[in-house]
């Protein structure tokens, strides 16, 4: 790759400035200075040495950077991307850099005109790199999210396999009840996805968590393989969405054989039905999901709500109508409250509808240092850990962010611009948007439940921990941050929030100044120094499999965020 760095004439005159998003690779010591924010210049021509960790401009108003190549052996190969925890905004393809990289106003012009000067680093060992990261796409990391035995791929082959057994039993004739019930074991599997991913329920389940596991005496290992099995739920909503088609499937072919004792009117709605989860199925397919992640999410609401509402009128013809008078009869309240049917479809109705009750369009402030992120403040406080769901049109696309809050008054979300919404959020900002009320848990939530844990973040994906900065935990929280152009990209207030941590406890690595680390590395070096007893990162989906590898290669539990979390 080309950078530009000041002539000899240049250098001697006034020092200044320069950024760099694509100088990669400094090394920096894991010793922690008593300001993460203010750290002494990197080591430079004339031998002089400083802190080679990371260096923010804005504690160095008359001091000089120059950049240096480093080891390639020692650089990040985190792919480059527009996820919102990327390090770097520019295009994922754009894989040479020029002049055009350097951030507005990197070179502060003085009286006379620098005069740049290229000079190449790369190096046969950096190209061979490029070309690997360039064969590896960001759908296969997502497909292959943490390799292909995860707990996510146990939960849905277990799903899976049990109803397979179910079926393949109630087929050959040893499993009479589910050979009557088929309808029911397609309803009981509905009931169970749509468990899966109640908000208000798992809200109380991570709750319970908690406050059951969040006890020193209680195994790390127990706590570990609940937090896998917590995050991972998604499988089991999956593995239930397939067998629910199968058992439908086959409670349709049993009616089909002896359609002489049903009407018309329950295979039409009976079938209707099948062709909604078989769309919902073939739309939360990873591969549709991940390149029409739109299409995916009205698809999987609008035909759900579909599929529910004929649910219903499935179970009204089915319990009222008289095979012997081909007809429907009365009575039908006392019929059907006695049917395994009407409650749990009754409970999925419930357990559908919870969410949407607490729908609120309310006044929001918006404010954006750059066209990086946007901060969107709203009234009230909100417990560490959890978090909340916003849209501008409640029926077509919601979108989840990390919360922060100091528990008090009010709480904030960090938006990365990277998608349509995201973007219109800093070109032109709402004074109002729909939020949910019930705000719902997720991994960072089950920090709670350990005593000492180490958090690292790229990019925007901070927001869902700079709440246990600011508020009381249980747990001893220390925070490793790598991102670009901090002060810049984020802002006074959250640049503000993490200085105002202790500084032992907080690593913060700018790569416009430093450029790229090996977060991987670098969050082992810190778990071991701070022997911290789990880590948890929020990244891109390369980077948080990297250190989430990297560190339970070197025998700590870590989490990170996966495909369908």
């Amino acid at each position: 790759m080309e950078l530009f760095v000041p002539s000899k004439t240049s250098m001697k005159s006034s020092e200044k400035i320069a950024r760099f998003s694509s100088c990669r690779g400094v090394a920096f010591e894991m010793k922690p200075h008593s300001d993460p924010f203010a750290v002494p210049p990197p080591l430079v021509a004339d031998g002089r040495r400083g802190s080679n960790r990371f260096w923010l401009p804005w504690n160095h108003q008359d001091a000089s950077f120059r950049v240096y190549p480093s080891d390639p052996s020692e650089r990040s190969m985190s792919m480059r991307s527009s996820h919102f925890c990327d390090l770097d905004d520019t295009d994922e393809n754009d894989f040479e850099y020029d002049l055009t990289d350097l951030e507005i106003g990197s070179f502060v012009q003085e009286e006379k005109e620098q005069k740049l000067v290229p000079v190449s680093f790369t190096s046969k060992c950096e190209q061979q790199a490029k070309v690997s990261k360039q064969k590896e796409s960001r759908l296969s990391i997502i497909l292959l999210d943490q390799g292909l035995f995860t707990v996510y791929k146990r939960l849905f082959m277990v799903s899976l396999i049990l109803n397979i057994i179910g079926l393949v039993l109630a087929a050959t004739g040893h499993f009479s009840y589910a050979r009557r019930k088929a309808a029911l074991f397609s309803i009981w599997n509905i009931f169970a996805l749509t468990l899966c991913r109640s908000e208000v329920f798992l809200r109380v389940v991570f709750w319970l968590a908690v406050k059951v596991l969040g006890r020193s005496w209680v195994p790390l290992g127990f706590k570990t393989a609940t937090t896998s099995l917590l995050q991972s739920l998604g499988g089991m909503h999956s593995g239930c969405g397939v067998s629910s088609v199968a058992w439908l499937v086959y409670a349709l072919s049993l009616t089909l054989q002896n359609r002489e004792n049903t009407s018309p009117e329950i295979i039409v709605v009976a079938s209707t039905i099948l062709a909604l989860l078989c769309l919902s199925c073939l739309a939360a397919f990873p591969l549709v999901r991940h390149l029409h992640h739109n299409v995916f999410e009205r698809t999987h609401r609008f035909a759900g709500w579909t599929a529910l509402a004929l649910l219903w009128a499935f179970l009204l013809l089915t319990i009222s109508y008289d095979p012997n008078s081909k007809s429907y009869g009365n009575h039908l309240s006392s019929r059907l409250i006695k049917q395994q049917e009407f409650w749990f479809t009754l409970a999925i109705t419930a357990l559908i509808i919870m969410p949407w009750v607490t729908v609120r369009r309310v006044p929001v402030k918006v404010s954006a240092s750059s066209g990086h992120a946007s901060i969107i403040k709203f009234e009230g406080g909100v417990e560490a850990g959890l978090l909340g769901r916003i849209s501008p049109s409640p029926l077509s696309e919601w979108h989840a962010f990390g919360i922060i809050s100091d528990g008090k008054t009010e709480h904030m979300m960090l938006a990365g611009a990277v998608g349509d919404f995201t973007k219109s959020l800093v070109s032109d900002p709402p004074s109002h948007l729909w939020v949910r009320k019930v705000h719902f848990a997720g991994l960072p939530y089950l920090i709670n439940m350990y005593e000492r844990v180490m958090v690292v973040a790229t990019g925007s994906g901070i927001c869902v921990f700079l709440s246990f900065l600011l508020q009381p935990c249980s747990a001893d929280v220390c925070l490793v941050w790598v991102a670009k152009g901090i002060e810049h990209n984020f802002g006074r207030e959250i640049k503000g929030i993490v200085n105002g941590y202790p500084k032992e406890k907080v690593i913060v690595h700018d790569t416009a100044v430093s450029g790229r680390p090996n977060v991987a590395q670098l969050s082992i070096d810190a778990a071991k120094n701070w022997g911290a007893q789990v880590v948890i990162v929020t990244s891109n989906p390369q980077g948080s499999r990297d250190v989430v590898n990297a560190c339970k290669a070197a025998g700590i539990p870590a989490f990170g965020p996966i495909w369908d979390s």
